[in-house]
């Protein structure tokens, strides 16, 4: 496929009207591509184009009804800076709560059979035992399925899980 002076001034008159380049490519048809469409209009320099009567027949936004000021957390940057800026600290994360260290007492665990709708669903021991339970205890509001112990075990920020696994990793 050879670009035509025909071709050229075809491709810039569509471009101009607003066509897409898959609507370009279809339009100049024998081997002509989308990407091929593209990489003309980038040599060429076409960029300016004209709005398609979607764009143009758009009703105009409303404005909004004013809302209170809300604090600035930090001057607008513009540009590679915004990236770099720290706006808020990071929050302090929760302490960590190992999973032995969380002591279920004997009487809170319930089997399959007692396990209720507000009760904690943390797996304890080996399904394959008999003796094997789950928590038991009262579930919090937002902590999942979970008392408020295991939801710290099962719900870690994944800042922290990354630095658990880069601890692995590092070990091996």
């Amino acid at each position: 496929m050879s670009w035509t002076d025909e071709r050229v001034e075809l491709l810039k008159k569509m471009w101009l009207d607003g066509l897409s380049a898959s609507q370009i490519a279809n339009e100049l048809g024998h081997g002509v591509s989308r990407n091929a469409v593209i990489g003309k209009v980038h040599r060429l320099g076409l960029s300016g184009r004209a709005k398609t009567p979607a764009a143009a027949a758009a009703p105009a936004v409303r404005p909004r009804k004013e809302e209170p000021a809300r604090p600035v957390a930090a001057p607008m940057t513009h540009g590679a800076l915004a990236l770099a800026m720290d706006v808020a600290p990071a929050p302090a994360p929760a302490p960590r709560v190992a999973v032995d260290d969380v002591v279920i007492p004997i009487s809170e665990r319930v089997t399959i059979m007692d396990l209720r709708e507000a009760m904690c669903r943390w797996p304890l021991g080996d399904p394959t035992n008999s003796d094997f339970r789950y928590c038991g205890a009262k579930m919090q509001i937002g902590s999942g399925p979970y008392c408020l112990a295991h939801a710290r075990i099962a719900y870690q920020p994944a800042q922290d899980r990354r630095r658990d696994r880069e601890k692995r990793v590092a070990m091996r």
